[in-house]
């Protein structure tokens, strides 16, 4: 029973496209969570990663295949494991950091689909190895691949436009 990500909003949730960001800040993190927003807002790019996102799910036990993502418990949720897996690898840390930045930064928090007040989901250090370990460097490679995708497309595009100006 993973999912990609919950659409459902909750009260007090932030949606991830309205999510504000100091501008003046010179910290990685708020850099790399507009990144993550940039794709989340782009619809096309979105639907494309989320498919590539759907493939993570983990080996069963008894090693015959991947988990059925439509039975069992709730994991945690592949947008989850993507922002955790881009902010691990952006900023080049280990994972107690990450689970500190899981559980105390109010922005990555958001980003994660937590709101600030009513919300105290926590994250355990185990399930963020467990599911963060899930984001493979080949998932990352093809996620890469659209990002760069899409970004020559509007490159393109404003080119054109400039030169028709």
């Amino acid at each position: 029973m993973r999912s990609v990500i919950n659409h459902q909003m909750m009260f007090g949730r932030t949606d991830i496209s309205a999510i504000v960001f100091d501008p003046k800040s010179r910290d990685d993190v708020p850099k790399i969570l507009r990144g993550l927003q940039g794709i989340y807002i782009n619809e096309e790019l979105r639907k494309r990663i989320f498919a590539i996102l759907e493939e993570v799910r983990p080996e069963r036990k008894k090693g015959d295949g991947k988990a059925d993502s439509s039975t069992g418990r709730p994991g945690m949720e592949q947008w989850a494991i993507l922002v955790l897996g881009v902010v691990r690898l952006g900023l080049n840390i280990d994972y107690d950091r990450l689970h500190e930045l899981a559980n105390q930064h109010a922005t990555l928090r958001q980003m994660l689909g937590h709101n600030d007040w009513t919300d105290k989901t926590s994250y355990e250090l185990q399930t963020i190895k467990d599911n963060v370990r899930l984001f493979t460097p080949e998932l990352l490679d093809r996620i890469n691949h659209e990002v760069v995708l899409t970004g020559q497309a509007l490159v393109k595009k404003k080119s054109r436009k400039d030169s028709c100006l």
